[in-house]
C-alpha cells in the first residue's frame, strides 16, 4: 500500500488516531461527525490491511505521516 493511495483526510485522521486523539476528539477538532471519523478509521485499517491502533500507529510511522518518538 502506497501512502499515495490514502486521501488527505484518511492522512489527517490517521495522524490524529497514531497521535493518540480519539475517535470523538479527532472528529472534533477535524469539525466532522464521529461516524464519518469512524469511516476514515475503518477505510484506512482495510486500505492497510491491519486490524488494531496499535498496527496502525505502526505505519504511521513507518510512512512517516508520524514521526518516530525520540529515545529516552
Amino acid at each position: 500500500m502506497s501512502r499515495g493511495s490514502l486521501t488527505p483526510r484518511e492522512r489527517e485522521v490517521m495522524k490524529l488516531l497514531a497521535d493518540g486523539k480519539t475517535v470523538k476528539e479527532s472528529a472534533a477538532l477535524l469539525g466532522l461527525s464521529v461516524k464519518t471519523v469512524e469511516a476514515h478509521k475503518s477505510n484506512l485499517m482495510r486500505k492497510l490491511e491491519v486490524h488494531n491502533k496499535a498496527q496502525l500507529i505502526t505505519v504511521a510511522i513507518q510512512k512517516r505521516i508520524i514521526p518516530l518518538p525520540p529515545s529516552l
